[in-house]
């Protein structure tokens, strides 16, 4: 029996009416008024007042000129790194990310914090400004897909990129070869994202001595489905330390320095 003809509201309270179309009508879903934010595997109703707000808006365009992210759309993603990197602005320690690709996600975060204003603080950039190494993918992962590669070269834009900030320091080869490269001794803030659990996990150990209480690890790529490799690795590496990983809606992880 259908209890979304025409006369099913008649029928059943509106609430129950309205989830029955969307079940045959998904589409509907999207017209349903209250929805606030459809982007990136996250839909909801919930408040989503960062996307006017200017400071934001204005960060993640210069994000978003890099290229980055093709046609895809991050806001939130974006707006939690930009969280993140506020509260380390805060914190005595120098910025990391690990796995840069174009730039995009530490573009917006430098704009959005006021980075280059900050002449006594460094923001590394690490990555291969090509994709992935073969020696580091494991086995399971590449049941999931992982590959050697799967980005274009992209080394000189990162350079044109970040040339205006004097403080930003490139460093270009495979984690963990380069993390050597990174000198500071107090870390504020540390991005994760290399698609890939041995690197990953390589720097979380390298940085986590260094990193000042309250500081935050975000890891991108924790929540979605097809890193699962990535997840067990930190499920573990958190575990070990006594720290829970606050799992995200947008598909990241984050962990807090005690």
């Amino acid at each position: 029996m259908s209890f979304v003809g025409a006369a099913g509201y008649k029928i059943l309270p509106r609430r129950v009416f309205n989830a029955f179309r969307v079940l045959k009508y998904p589409e509907l879903l999207l017209r349903f008024e209250g929805v606030t934010y459809n982007q990136d595997g996250l839909l909801t109703a919930h408040n989503a007042d960062f996307m006017r707000d200017d400071r934001f808006a204005r960060a993640y365009k210069k994000g978003e000129e890099t290229g980055s992210w093709g046609d895809a759309k991050i806001h939130w993603r974006a707006y939690v790194a930009c969280w993140a990197a506020d509260r380390g602005k805060s914190l005595d320690g120098d910025f990391v990310e690990c796995g840069v690709n174009r730039g995009g996600l530490s573009r917006t975060v430098m704009e959005y914090i006021g980075f280059a204003g900050m002449q006594n603080r460094k923001f590394y950039l690490l990555d291969t400004y090509e994709g992935l190494a073969e020696r580091y993918i494991s086995e399971e992962e590449k049941k999931f897909g992982r590959r050697a590669g799967g980005y274009e070269e992209c080394y000189d834009a990162v350079k044109e990129t970040f040339a205006p900030f004097e403080n930003a320091v490139i460093i270009r080869g495979t984690v963990p070869d380069t993390l050597s490269e990174v000198k500071s001794e107090k870390i504020a803030y540390l991005s994760i994202d290399m698609n890939c659990a041995e690197p990953e996990i390589a720097a979380a150990n390298y940085f986590w001595d260094r990193l000042t209480s309250g500081a935050a690890i975000l890891l991108d790529d924790y929540g979605w489905t097809d890193h699962i490799v990535q997840k067990q690795a930190f499920d573990k590496f958190a575990a070990e330390r006594g720290v829970p990983i606050l799992s995200l809606p947008t598909g990241q992880g984050l962990i807090l320095k005690p």
